[in-house]
């Protein structure tokens, strides 16, 4: 199985434990694309819709392309009561719609997608001066001061899962992004960085780390031992983990100017 479609073993997992994203980045996405309820958009990746609501409240006609037969059901039912929704279920490397959009975005699932098949079809999908909206979230547990972080991090090292202590997503890290749309034709870039604390129970956070395509795909007897472990380092250290969340957004035109700004928008 691809690493990819590890999600759509476990929706009401992944609904239930993955966060959402802070309400500021969306307002930057609507200011951005000036959406309304005339406007067509197209999701890449819903998942379980955890980006969607907003733009479906806004009024827009929301197609969304998933490629989980078990995903694209679950969020077919979630959003049965909004008639400007409807999800297809194919890689979006094979979706040929016949219409083109005034938005694509896609929350923390683009980069599944060779990044040579994904921008120009975005660039082509997009009417004329359309917007796309890409961003992820990156949460973060391996600051140095934290004792749990530390820990966790130990049994990272200790089971396999990371050789080395990871970084905080930063600036310099949306160098790579900004050159792929900068080089796929895309004008008029932009960038912003969205910051978040989250706190979580050890039960809670071992639901989350379910829903990781690098642990789902561990050994059984692995992940168990790995899951206990994690857990009663948590326990042992009070009881509940701070997670710092890092969001990264990315928005740009089909046409427009050339303007490339590294920092936040304006």
């Amino acid at each position: 199985m691809k690493r990819r479609m590890v999600f759509d073993q476990n929706p009401m997992g992944y609904d239930r434990y993955r966060p959402g994203y802070v309400k500021e980045l969306f307002d930057e996405i609507f200011r951005y694309a000036g959406l309304n309820a005339s406007m067509r958009v197209l999701e890449i990746g819903i998942g379980t819709g955890l980006a969607t609501l907003p733009i479906l409240e806004a009024g827009c006609s929301v197609t969304a392309v998933e490629p989980g037969k078990n995903l694209a059901s679950y969020a077919s039912i979630k959003f049965r009561a909004h008639k400007n929704f409807k999800a297809v279920c194919c890689d979006f490397e094979d979706f040929e719609p016949d219409e083109r959009y005034d938005l694509i975005y896609s929350a923390t699932a683009f980069h599944w997608i060779p990044e040579e098949a994904g921008f120009p079809k975005i660039y082509r999908l997009l009417k004329p001066g359309g917007a796309v909206a890409l961003f992820w979230n990156r949460p973060f547990v391996a600051r140095t001061d934290d004792p749990l972080h530390m820990d966790i991090q130990n049994l990272y090292q200790k089971y396999g899962l990371s050789d080395a202590l990871p970084v905080e997503f930063s600036e310099k890290d949306c160098r790579k992004t900004l050159d792929a749309l900068e080089r796929y034709g895309f004008s008029d870039i932009k960038v912003q960085l969205f910051h978040r604390t989250r706190t979580m129970s050890a039960e809670d956070y071992i639901g989350l780390l379910s829903t990781y395509s690098d642990h789902v795909s561990m050994e059984k007897d692995d992940w168990h031992k790995f899951a206990g472990e994690v857990m009663a380092a948590i326990n042992t250290r009070g009881g509940v983990i701070r997670i710092y969340d890092t969001m990264d957004l990315y928005l740009a035109r089909t046409g427009g100017s050339e303007e490339a700004q590294l920092g936040g928008l304006i």
